[in-house]
């Protein structure tokens, strides 16, 4: 297919006939293939959304004609409805703080405006992608808000798979609060707990997790739209930069609006770095929840053994019958990814200088990872882990009838000392805590058995009605 020739100030640059994108576009493309991955398509379509509300806007403010806004509106429209998708060439990463992404946009919008008004896409005579489509905005005001809004677009999954998870885990909560067990500090016996214990201490942590992801998305609704360069507004009109944020609200049915400080919303990214703080920070929790329920199901008979995680896949090509636990260990993996990009994120972040930071491409392509491998995470971790979990309820107890730990229970009873010499009997004759206390005829067996009832330990705390007098209040 012959090719086009298109000009900047650069220079000639032959371009395919058929593409929709430019001279800029495809300079782009030459200088900055990097990571092999093109812009997210979440991030294409807010783009669109945003040049198509800016043509609006401006016609109203009189700095675009009908007809020109028209034919914006609908080649915005096209893209948003999913097309032209493979005209987005440009590297995700990239220098010069997304101009190359917000020129790719505008070059595609510019061309298909112009056939949309009878021309044809050798020329910008119709539409021009800076004089036109990009009147009244600077990429430093377009590229970051369309970043807010594809943080939110992502977030909202995020959020609901985080809040099924919350919902299953204080279901295994309930499941297992009969199922007593020890509990560990660090790794060594400490006092008896029960397995819903376990769990709900899981379900807090990520219930807290949503709180913080909820509020670190607040963030994500001042945007910088309107701003232009450097937070001034210039060359834009007071008819547009008052009306952007709301009209760009008013499209998306978000709560938008514009910052109170233009110039500091143009040159400060924190809000990213909260929200990826955020999203680290629940990525933390799954690995660590993870950590835990792979120590717990370790075995099946020569490890700890109180959980049975639903199998999955055969876990060795040399030992038949092994099953590994897949899914916690991906989870894992993932949180190592998001750590990862956190830093990534907080350097870039640190890294700006003066009026604008230049490294919001890489902000935002690390940030939009992050957000979408949690969220997966999270919804493979819930279906096929967390659901399938099921207690070795006889062995949890076995542990505790065996374990020293249960000595600190009678403390209250018959004092620190007694109970020491009793856990330290119990370590070096083998004999459990509960018969050496009979032996020792400090306590009866009803006393005894009153002590280690399930719901007692359960508690946690002395009960002033029990038929066994303390010693200490």
């Amino acid at each position: 297919m012959p090719d086009r020739i298109e000009y900047d100030s650069i220079g000639p640059l032959p371009i395919p006939e058929h593409a929709y994108y430019g001279v800029q576009s495809l300079r782009a493309k030459y200088h900055f293939s990097l990571s092999q991955e093109k812009l997210h398509p979440l991030f294409v379509k807010n783009l669109a959304v945003i040049k198509k509300v800016a043509a609006e806007t401006n016609c109203k403010a009189n700095v675009l004609t009908e007809k020109t806004a028209e034919a914006i509106v609908r080649a915005s429209e096209e893209i948003v409805d999913g097309h032209f998708r493979e005209e987005f060439i440009v590297d995700a990463v990239q220098g010069g703080a997304g101009t190359s992404a917000n020129m790719n946009i505008k070059e595609v919008i510019a061309h298909r405006a112009s056939e949309l008004m009878g021309g044809t896409k050798d020329t910008y005579a119709l539409v021009h992608p800076n004089d036109h489509v990009n009147c009244s905005q600077s990429t430093n005001d377009v590229f970051p808000t369309a970043g807010k809004l594809t943080v939110i677009d992502l977030m909202h999954p995020l959020i609901l798979t985080l809040s099924h998870l919350d919902k299953v885990l204080g279901e295994k909560s309930e499941e297992f609060t009969g199922v007593l067990k020890m509990a560990r500090k660090p790794l060594q016996d400490a006092v008896p707990t029960t397995l819903g214990h376990s769990f709900r201490a899981y379900q807090s942590a990520v219930s807290r997790d949503i709180h913080h992801l909820n509020s670190a998305m607040e963030t994500m609704y001042t945007v910088n739209i309107g701003g232009t360069a450097i937070g001034s507004s210039i060359n834009a009109p007071e008819g547009y930069v008052s009306r952007i944020a709301t009209n760009l609200a008013e499209e998306t049915g978000l709560p938008l609006k514009q910052a109170e400080d233009l110039f500091d919303a143009t040159q400060s990214v924190d809000s990213f770095v909260r929200v990826s703080g955020a999203v680290k920070t629940a990525a933390l929790t799954l690995s660590k929840m993870s950590n835990d329920l792979r120590l717990l199901s370790s075995g099946p008979t020569a490890g700890f053994g109180e959980i049975n995680l639903p199998a999955k896949q055969n876990g060795s090509s040399i030992m038949p019958g092994k099953i590994n636990p897949v899914i916690l260990e991906v989870v894992s993996q993932v949180a190592f990814e998001i750590i990862g990009n956190d830093v990534t994120i907080t350097m870039a972040a640190e890294s700006g200088q003066l009026e604008l930071n230049p490294f919001e491409p890489i902000i935002f392509k690390n940030l939009f990872s992050s957000i979408e491998l949690l969220t997966n995470a999270a919804r493979t971790l819930t279906a096929n882990c967390i659901e399938g979990i099921t207690a070795n309820k006889t062995h949890c107890q076995d542990q505790v009838e065996r374990s020293v730990g249960i000595a600190t229970c009678f403390c209250p009873y018959i004092g620190y000392e007694k109970a020491a010499h009793i856990a330290k009997e119990s370590l070096r004759t083998g004999v459990s805590v509960r018969q050496l206390l009979l032996d020792s005829k400090w306590m009866s067996r009803e006393q005894i058995n009153h002590i280690l009832d399930i719901g007692q330990l359960a508690r946690g705390i002395s009960n002033s009605e029990d038929n066994v007098t303390p010693l200490f209040v």
